[in-house]
């Protein structure tokens, strides 16, 4: 009975999964039909619901009228290095709010959690004059500099630390002579990196996607993707088909991405989860 009760919850689980993959897939398979497909055809009725043969037209069209090649190089710079600077400011933050003692340091963890609570609208108008004063529209460092620190990165390196890492370690590193600096990159650093694996993941993915302030900062003639996607909408008749042609274009670096780099970052949570 026991071993029946196994197999029907083992097949049950597995249609669980083969449901919420399927559902987790259509997006972007509908995104690779509407690719392929006349901006006319999408307009029928009914949709269509298998691929047509226009992507590779589409796509090169996409590629060429949104400057995608500039729009992927630039995104791929942001993303890289807001996740570094955040990695590697997070970690160094998270460590002193977690194991470090200083002054005021619960009120100043508040005050960092509660910018979190704060609308980044209302920031918009102050960061934009203060990026044209310093000249830097239409410049990648107007969209990098003010993400390389966030509120959630800080308090989530902090709570990882707190229990990951033991203060006995850091005490034994001082006695050992081992400046801050050391017992930053020879202690902390090993102990996150699980978390730092995740942290540069989720922070990667979020400024590739990013659209509210580079759209703002950037034009089109030097632009990520996002800013880019926003110049093959334009028009009375705004052709989707080569609009979902270059979403596809933006998307398929992050599915690279998972795809080589997937099972490290899983096992890096898997580790993280085995040490907790």
């Amino acid at each position: 009975m026991r071993a029946g009760r196994q197999a029907y919850g083992g097949r049950l689980t597995c249609a669980v999964l083969i449901l919420f993959t399927v559902g987790s897939l259509f997006p972007l398979v509908w995104t690779a039909i509407a690719a392929s497909r006349t901006n006319a055809r999408l307009a029928g009725t009914p949709p269509p619901l298998w691929f047509g043969g226009r992507l590779l037209e589409n796509l090169e069209t996409a590629w060429t009228d949104a400057n995608m090649g500039l729009a992927l190089l630039n995104t791929t710079l942001v993303a890289g290095s807001v996740a570094l600077g955040t990695v590697l400011f997070s970690t160094i933050a998270g460590f002193a709010f977690a194991k470090l003692r200083f002054r005021f340091k619960n009120l100043l963890l508040l005050l960092v959690v509660g910018t979190m609570m704060v609308p980044p609208q209302l920031s918009v108008v102050p960061l934009f004059m203060t990026v044209a004063k310093l000249e830097w529209t239409d410049q990648l460092q107007a969209v990098v500099l003010p993400t390389l620190v966030s509120a959630f990165g800080v308090f989530f390196m902090r709570q990882y630390l707190a229990q990951a890492l033991p203060s006995e370690l850091i005490e034994a590193a001082r006695v050992d002579g081992a400046s801050s600096l050391r017992i930053v990159w020879h202690v902390v650093f090993p102990a996150a990196r699980p978390a730092m694996a995740v942290l540069g993941m989720l922070t990667f993915v979020a400024s590739w996607n990013d659209f509210f302030w580079p759209v703002i900062a950037l034009t089109q003639e030097n632009p990520t993707v996002q800013v880019a996607l926003t110049g093959l909408g334009r028009g009375y008749v705004p052709d989707q088909s080569v609009v979902m042609a270059g979403a596809l274009l933006g998307t398929l670096p992050l599915l690279l991405v998972f795809v080589l780099f997937g099972r490290q970052i899983v096992g890096g949570i898997m580790q993280g989860a085995v040490k907790g």
